[in-house]
């Protein structure tokens, strides 16, 4: 079949200028604005001047990894929530001494399961925080102590009052509070969230709780995924003997059941053991056991990264395998050990509550959410006092705000999304 030859038509065909049609005609007149055809090149710019201007610079600028993930975070509106309110428990954490305004572990069974007492913000018209005076008289026929209010005696409250002492940040000695009352102890008048069986306010006792609990979870959650981390990334990167020996205590630890395992440790822990040592013995045992799961996390991506091109490359350039691991091979999935870190850490929280709880964590005089809680296992002392589960609201809060700023946070720095 012979080949078609395209047929000139003056009326579909067009023809390119010629050079000299392209150059600007002499006018006699007032020169006219130079006027550019659809799709024609910009003119290029005269000497000296930029080749871009400001706003064309910032748009062509390489961000930073950290910049990219900062843009992606901020998109994600749960995730900002959830990292205001970790933020702000993280804020009690620090200036716990400073929130609370009776010394925790003051008793008086005078003042025993006292229900929460609201805050006046308002007198006569004007701004004044007040709280009314509670009477408590004897019931005869229960002989419990019953509480009423005397709307009669006003007490004003004052900011920045002074209170019991203690050392700020652990090196400032003082005795201000945020809040207190004029001219008594705010222990005896003042009940934000009640008072125990004991009499102990629980606020104050709240606020030291979430000190405790929180900072047992952060600290187990770093030992953990810095164990995970190394462990996980020889036994992925080395293989061989080491990651048979890695892969076995893996297992061996994740066989144990949790239960029977921490029933046994509270029994061998001595009674005569301060505050202080149980704390720390049980933060070191949560973190051995909770390091497991990342580490097979980043055993599989190191598997499948190490067979890869640029660590070859890398190899052979001369770069040393530290430099391999951290610098080449973690950053690639460290979504899935920010993912991993911001799950174990409410995990963490959620065991030594749950633990404490049961009695097999921390124990009185120690002041934890765990511990709290334990006065809320009797299903009457609940229906007769429910304020006792006030604890639970900030482990609930907590484990919401770390779920959705790990979600934030895995979309945010997977290289992928």
């Amino acid at each position: 079949m012979a080949d078609t030859v395209p047929v000139y038509d003056p009326k579909t065909t067009t023809v390119a200028p010629s050079p000299q049609s392209l150059e600007p005609e002499e006018t006699s007149g007032p020169t006219a604005p130079a006027v550019s055809a659809p799709g024609a090149l910009a003119p290029a710019p005269a000497p000296g001047e930029p080749l871009l201007t400001t706003e064309a610079e910032e748009r062509v600028a390489v961000a930073t990894q950290w910049q990219l993930m900062w843009r992606r975070f901020r998109k994600h509106r749960l995730a900002m929530v959830g990292a205001v309110a970790v933020i702000l428990f993280y804020l009690i954490v620090l200036l716990a001494d400073f929130l609370a305004y009776a010394n925790p572990e003051a008793s008086d069974a005078n003042r025993g399961l006292i229900a929460p007492r609201g805050v006046q913000l308002f007198q006569d018209g004007q701004f004044r925080p007040h709280v009314y005076a509670l009477v408590g008289e004897r019931d005869p026929a229960t002989f419990k102590r019953v509480y009423t209010v005397d709307p009669t005696q006003i007490i004003p409250l004052t900011f920045f009052a002074p209170g019991f002492d203690y050392t700020l940040f652990g090196f400032i000695p003082t005795n201000r509070h945020l809040i207190g009352v004029e001219g008594g102890n705010p222990g005896e008048t003042l009940f934000l969230l009640g008072t125990d069986l004991e009499g102990r306010d629980m606020w104050s006792r709240v606020v030291y709780a979430t000190r405790t609990s929180l900072t047992i979870g952060l600290i187990a959650v770093v030992v953990s995924l810095v164990l995970g981390v190394i462990l996980g990334g020889i036994s992925g990167f080395y293989g061989g003997f080491a990651d048979t020996v890695i892969q076995r205590i893996i297992e061996i630890l994740r066989s144990i059941p949790t239960i029977p395992l921490w029933m046994g440790l509270a029994a061998a822990m001595p009674k005569t053991w301060s505050i202080t040592q149980v704390y720390f013995t049980i933060t070191i045992i949560i973190s051995l056991i909770g390091w497991t799961e990342l580490a097979r996390v980043v055993r599989g991506r190191f598997l499948s990264l190490r067979e890869e091109d640029f660590v070859t490359a890398a190899d052979l350039v001369g770069a040393g395998q530290g430099r391999i691991i951290f610098v080449h091979m973690v950053p690639l999935f460290l979504s899935h050990i920010i993912a991993a870190t911001t799950l174990a850490l409410p995990a963490m929280v959620i065991s030594e509550t749950a633990l404490s709880f049961l009695g097999l964590g921390l124990r009185p005089p120690a002041i934890s959410w765990g511990v709290l809680l334990q006065q809320a296992q009797n299903v009457q002392t609940v229906a007769l006092s429910p304020w006792l589960l006030l604890p639970a609201v900030p482990v609930i809060l907590v484990i919401l705000a770390f779920n959705f700023l790990g979600d934030g946070l895995r979309d945010a720095a997977d290289p992928y999304s």
